[in-house]
Formats: C-alpha cells, structure tokens, sequence
C-alpha cells in the first residue's frame, strides 16, 4: 500500500475533527466524508459537527454524502470512482454498505467498545449503558468493517477505567484518546500490510438498544444512585437528562448525591423539590437521599415544594437480560 495515498476518514462529529488533526498532525493525507447540517439534525447525530469548511480550511479534499447511510448511486460512484486502500470511521454511526467496503484494498476500520468486550455489547450508545449500568472498565476495539454490525475481525483493543466522575462527555474523551493510540500504534502495519486480525469471541453476541433523545426522560421513581448515573450518562454532548415542572421542560446537565440523611424532609415524595439554595442550587427528595442539582437549564425557576413529574410523555422501559443488564442476543432485542 503506498504511504501517500489518503485515508478516507468517515465522520461528523467533534471526534471526527479530533482524529482528523491527528492523522494531518502525523503527516498522513485523508479525504473527509461526511454529512451537513441538516442530515446532522434530521438523523439526531448527538455532538454533530459540520465539518466542511474546517477540513477545506486545513486542505482536506471534502465529500458530502447524499444519504448518511451511503446507499444512493451518487455515493456508490464516488468510491467506485476514487478506489481508496485504507479507511478509518470515527464519530459515523451508520454501517458501511458492502458495495463500497468492496472498493477499499487494505479495508475500512472503526472503532467499537463496550463494558464486556466483543462480541458482547455490540449495537448502540455502548458508552451511555456502560455508566447507566454502573460499569468500571470500557474496551475500545479497532476492528475492520464488513457489513455486519460491529462483527468484523478485531486489529486491536484498548481498555480504560470508567470512573464515578465519568460522563457522556469524559467517555467520548477517552474513547477518542483510545482510538488515536490504536490508529497510531497500527497505522505503519497497515500502510505497509504487515497487519493480523483476530476473529472476536466465539460467544453469543449481545446487543445494547439505541437510545433516542427522549429515553433522557427522568424517571423519579428510581433511587438516587441510578438517578446520579442516569444524568452523567445522557449529559452534554447528548441532549440532557430532563423532566417537567408546570408543564415546562427542565435540563438537568450535573447533580450529585447530597445526603442519605433527611433533614426533617420526610414527608416529602421522590422527585419534591425541598430547599433552593440563595444561588439557585436545589435539592430533590429520592429514594435513597437528597440528590442536590448543580447546573440545569429552565424557564421556570423551581421553588420547595415544586415536583417534578414526566409532563406529557410515557416513560420507555428497556428490557433486561438475566443479569439485570440491557444487552440482549440479537434474537430478543
């Protein structure tokens, strides 16, 4: 494989850009492929970033897909005409159809993690699960795509802590530091072709659900430690833990647990509002304790005595597999 031709870098968010300086800052020349605007909004891409201008200001030949899956003839033509060797995902939460996985000579990488390894937690928002369900340790594989998903062989893995302080935010973080180490700790291989792959695990695959916006929906009938996880879990970039108060959505971005004792509150319900602090901090009545909220986003200021309910929405339940988790064979998602 010749060490000038460009990396396709597939991607359209912050952590596309992210690896996009890391490949240029290493010398290595990459096309961009990526969606605008408005597909961004349309398909909900959490942290979505319009890459165009910022890849054509640093020099970076720019494509713009017809459709976010790349299934249209325009698509298809352009890598049947532009056949590239070697292709990297990052931040593209779209499997890659086999037509155009086809045209690639060394083939198309991407990233894929999950609290268990491959080829348990395969599917969608692995990292949020992992914090919802209280995990400690993430395993980020650098695999090659083919047009299953997230079963393609396994080049490589990373493996990093979650911690207590971890959010949304910290995993995409690490996530995208742990995926700069594979790319950088593999790329000569695969330039050169020297590169083993080895087949995941030969157990059953599991798959997490996908999450949309509205699964952010705080459910007060859960104990505190939950209720902390929960909000760290669907925190900025994503869209916010939120709940209602007077028919009107409030943002819940930090809280942490406060306190199992009660202060004389016991009269309260879960989700009751119990003291505003002079700066606006506030406390809320769970199962478990007092859960104090740092930062949120409101029109409507709460006040003790204000609860918070679901407003006009049902709440989602997710089923569990036997071990109380949320990854499921294929056969019961």
């Amino acid at each position: 494989m010749s060490s000038t031709s460009p990396i396709a870098l597939f991607g359209c968010k912050s952590t596309t850009r992210f690896l996009l300086d890391a490949l240029l800052d290493g010398g290595q020349p990459v096309h961009l492929i990526t969606i605008g605007p408005e597909k961004g909004s349309k398909q909900e891409v959490a942290d979505y970033a319009d890459l165009q201008a910022y890849g054509r200001g640093r020099g970076v030949p720019v494509y713009v897909a017809q459709k976010y899956s790349l299934q249209s003839p325009t698509d298809e033509a352009f890598f049947r005409d532009r056949p590239f060797e070697l292709g990297f995902v990052v931040g593209w939460q779209r499997l890659i159809p086999a037509a155009i996985l086809g045209t690639f000579a060394t083939g198309v990488f991407g990233m894929h993690g999950s609290a268990m390894d491959l080829p348990l937690g395969r599917g969608r928002s692995p990292m949020n699960w992992s914090i919802l369900e209280g995990r400690d340790v993430f395993y980020t594989n650098l695999f090659r795509y083919d047009p299953g998903a997230d079963d393609g062989d396994v080049l490589d893995t990373y493996k990093f802590q979650i911690t207590v302080h971890d959010t949304g935010e910290t995993m995409h973080f690490k996530n995208t530091l742990a995926m700069k180490c594979l790319i950088e700790r593999n790329l000569a291989r695969l330039r050169d072709g020297t590169f083993t792959l080895s087949p995941q695990r030969p157990l059953t695959p599991t798959y997490y659900p996908r999450r949309y916006p509205a699964d952010s929906l705080i459910d007060w009938s859960a104990d505190i430690v939950t209720l902390e996880r929960f909000i760290r879990a669907v925190a900025p970039p994503f869209n916010g833990a939120y709940t209602y108060l007077k028919d009107r959505k409030v943002i819940i971005t930090r809280a942490v647990p406060f306190d199992v004792r009660d202060f004389g509150l016991t009269a309260s319900a879960p989700g009751e509002v119990v003291t505003v602090f002079p700066n606006g901090k506030f406390l809320v009545y769970c199962y478990g304790g007092l859960l104090l909220v740092h930062e949120y986003e409101t029109e409507v200021w709460p006040s003790a005595g204000d609860c918070f309910t679901t407003g006009p929405e049902t709440l989602r339940h997710f089923p569990r597999n036997t071990e109380g988790f949320h990854d499921l064979p294929a056969n019961d998602t």
